[in-house]
């Protein structure tokens, strides 16, 4: 009787045991894939410190699947994809798909039906003798193939074979032998990652990249390399997050980058945009924040709109169709490819066609001069030609465009030219036979409707919320004023105020906190307005605040910038609160790094200087991580110069004027480096520099540290008393040396801030400063003042010139 249970039992055992042993693993919890081993759809290759993730992908809603790395820390709503292997040959049919290692040493993605859909073409690259190989995700990025007896021997490896992203450590290279070029190829849309139009690729001849659409036309160039920037980016030359270097041999040419913060997660990328464009990762607002881009406006992109297209740097959608034409692709226009552009109604030679007025624009490329001798006469031309899309008749004669119409753009200070559509979509002219009562009661009928539709539309905008408001100038977003009552509860929060008007707290729909700045006394009209705030909101970097939006309605003008949960430097060092530790000196010194490479930024990278005009810690905003954030930078260029000079003067900060402020003279960047130097100074004694002490008697600290420094005492002897007395000794050097040099008298005597980021990193030495002259004056009493002497590091009791600022900075090698 027991014989059938038993029996059954190991039969279900059996079973259970066959079932286990056919089933796949759910997922690869390592990084490397061995010889004979397979990737299959419901698995993952994770890098070893799980930076990256290799698997099988479905872009947006496409049906299509592909083999692709991408961030596997990053947190957004869509995955980041850097490489795709079958980019040109998407699988149909999932399941049952493979990407395999063969023993030979061949990697291969294989369909359902087992036939090979992309490969690395390595088996006969192995290593002599070989027999085993490898593939390994690196926390880089980089996917290598290489032999499992011998890591240093790579058979292949994705760096080598990048798509539309470029990450430290990869190259885009020229290859000598070949004679081809390695390119960073846009994806065709947002769904689908096969090559697109844009591509970035080298010129060995002349050290340069550029950008090509369609393979054919060059649209950007860097410009050469001469060895440290290319001549074409001048904002390289402070750039001081990532490092560019050029190699060349025998093989090939190239150039590679990497970041001297190996913490910070970035991305280079040939965009679908026509732009390449360089991301950081932001850990405290889980967003990619854009660093750089390239061409700076989205309508110097050539053919963005494609033919019949019109492009507009006011607004978004960038894209739109010409008056008569009409979007020959929408489902690619709503996944930003806007390449297909207008399509006309189909016509043929012998269809009647007119003309259609387009004015304050930038012509289409490519006319054709002809004889004319009147408006009429080119307009006549243009007709008696099927091929002919339209004309244009002025100073400079008759022209003509033949085919399609491209790179027409926007300009309110642009021209006007005459567009051929069919004759049905050309405004009817007034017939003899019509009646002027007609007329004006056609004319009123619809003064009265587009009156009652405005009216209607005016009230649903009234009743929006934040969340719909319209996104200009890529994330800039236009916001109502009723949004921002909304945003910040009717103004209710203030987070302070300064001479350009109070700040207000506030929460966007989607819990996003915000910063929102009630401007006072601008006087500019809404287009100008709108301009330089477009012109700002294209200003980023990580150490300068993000503007997200603005507000211009009548007299009401209003900026909305990200919310910084630490507040301002100001709080930090000079109000004492015993519920918070002090900030420590590395904290201090990250501070002072972070200012000096967003005012190097403002000064030296942008396409035209910024000089802020108010650097003080009210403006030195902290994140959640106390990443400093340089506020107000825009200000000065908004509200122009001399305005930004009287508040300033007026609202007591002189403390930290440049003496060229007082005298009169013009302001250069070097008056943002004096106030820099002033801060500096604070963020060591953690005190205001004017405030009166029982430890030092001489009314300016700036004059009483350099006097105790020079007389022999230690440095740290004029270090915050909080920190008691812990700090980096040579960092705190530095920084006082570099306090003192900044605030000179001569502004031709004060470092750049581009050298202020050097010395602070350690790339550049300084020499001991001489106490300037306009801060001995400060002193309460007249009695002469000990200083450093520039010749020696003895003190001298005599006023010495100082000599040219190239001289006291030098290499620390």
């Amino acid at each position: 009787m027991m014989r059938r249970p038993t029996l059954f039992l190991l039969l279900c055992f059996a079973l259970l045991f066959l079932t286990i042993s056919l089933k796949p693993l759910p997922c690869i919890a390592t990084d490397t894939l061995q010889a004979g081993q397979s990737l299959l759809p419901n698995q993952t290759l994770i890098s070893k410190q799980g930076n990256f993730a290799l698997g099988f992908f479905n872009p947006g809603k496409s049906p299509n699947s592909y083999i692709g790395i991408w961030y596997n820390k990053v947190s957004v709503q869509s995955k980041t994809y850097v490489w795709v292997a079958n980019r040109d040959n998407p699988i149909k049919d999932l399941p049952n798909s493979e990407l395999k290692l063969f023993q030979n040493g061949n990697l291969v993605l294989l369909n359902p039906s087992k036939t090979p859909v992309w490969g690395t073409d390595s088996s006969n690259s192995t290593k002599p003798g070989s027999n085993s190989t490898k593939l390994v995700l690196g926390d880089d990025g980089n996917l290598v193939l290489s032999d499992g007896s011998d890591s240093n021997f790579t058979i292949w490896q994705s760096f080598d074979h990048p798509t539309d992203t470029w990450l430290p450590g990869g190259k885009i290279a020229y290859n000598n032998l070949t004679k081809t070029a390695q390119k960073l190829v846009s994806w065709k849309n947002s769904e689908d990652p096969s090559p697109g139009l844009f591509s970035l690729e080298l010129k060995p001849d002349t050290k340069e990249y550029v950008i090509m659409w369609n393979g054919s036309v060059r649209f950007w160039t860097s410009g050469p390399w001469n060895g440290q920037i290319f001549s074409g980016v001048p904002e390289m030359r402070s750039n001081y997050i990532y490092n560019f270097s050029y190699e060349s041999n025998v093989n090939e040419s190239y150039f590679t980058y990497s970041t001297y913060d190996k913490s910070l997660t970035t991305r280079f990328i040939m965009d679908l945009s026509g732009q390449i464009k360089q991301f950081t990762w932001l850990d405290d607002s889980k967003e990619w924040n854009l660093f750089w881009v390239q061409p700076r406006q989205q309508c110097e992109v050539y053919s963005l709109c494609g033919p019949f297209g019109v492009c507009s740097e006011s607004g978004l959608p960038f894209c739109n169709c010409m008056e008569g034409f009409t979007e020959r692709s929408p489902r690619d226009w709503n996944l930003r490819d806007t390449s297909g552009g207008g399509g006309e109604t189909p016509l043929r030679c012998g269809d009647k066609r007119g003309f259609r007025q387009m004015s304050n624009v930038r012509l289409p490329i490519n006319p054709v001069t002809l004889a004319a001798a009147s408006d009429e006469n080119c307009r006549q031309a243009c007709s008696s030609n099927c091929s002919c899309s339209a004309y244009a008749y002025g100073s400079n004669g008759c022209s003509v465009w033949l085919g399609d119409l491209v790179n027409v753009q926007r300009d309110s200070g642009g021209d006007s030219f005459y567009v051929r559509v069919a004759a049905s979509d050309v405004s009817p002219s007034k017939k003899g036979s019509t009646s002027l009562p007609l007329i004006l009661g056609i004319v009123a009928g619809v003064a009265v409707a587009l009156g009652s539709v405005l009216l209607l539309i005016w009230r649903c905008r009234v009743k929006r919320s934040v969340g719909t408001s319209k996104a200009v100038e890529g994330s800039l977003v236009a916001f109502t004023y009723r949004d921002l009552q909304i945003a910040t509860k009717n103004f209710s929060e203030r987070l302070g105020a300064g001479a350009f008007g109070s700040v207000f707290k506030g929460t966007l729909s989607d819990s996003t906190l915000i910063a929102v700045k009630k401007l006072e006394g601008i006087t500019q009209g809404e287009k100008q307005f709108r301009t330089e705030v477009s012109t700002i909101g294209t200003i980023q970097h990580v150490n300068l605040v993000r503007l997200r939006g603005f507000c211009s309605e009548g007299s009401k003008r209003l900026l909305v910038y990200d919310y910084m949960p630490n507040r301002s430097l100001e709080s930090h060092l000079f109000y004492k609160d015993n519920s918070k530790a002090a900030l420590d000196w590395k904290t201090r010194y990250n501070i002072a790094l972070g200012m000096a490479r967003g005012l190097a930024y403002l000064h030296e990278e942008c396409r035209d200087c910024i000089i802020h005009c108010d650097i003080k810690p009210e403006n030195i905003l902290l994140d959640a991580d106390f990443c400093p954030k340089v506020a107000d930078f825009g200000l000065a260029k908004l509200v122009g110069r001399e305005f930004s000079r009287v508040l300033t003067t007026m609202r007591g900060t002189r403390g930290y004027l440049a003496p060229e402020w007082i005298s009169g003279v013009a302001v250069t960047a070097k008056a943002d480096v004096y106030s820099y130097g002033m801060m500096l100074f604070e963020i060591i004694s953690g005190r205001r520099n004017s405030e009166q002490s029982e430890n030092f008697n001489l009314g300016f600290f700036p004059t009483w540290a350099a006097n105790k420094v020079a007389e022999g005492e230690e440095v740290l002897s004029i270090l915050d008393y909080q920190l008691e007395g812990h700090a980096n000794s040579e960092e705190l050097t530095r920084a006082f040396r570099i306090a003192c040099w900044c605030i000179q008298d001569n502004e031709l005597h004060r470092p750049s801030m581009g050298q202020v980021v050097q010395i602070l990193e350690g790339v550049l030495d300084v020499n001991p400063p001489p106490i300037p002259r306009s801060l001995q004056v400060l002193v309460e009493n007249n009695e002469k003042i000990r200083f450093f002497s520039e010749s020696s590091n003895q003190t001298s009791e005599t006023q010495s010139k100082p000599s040219s600022d190239s001289s006291q900075f030098k290499s620390s090698t």
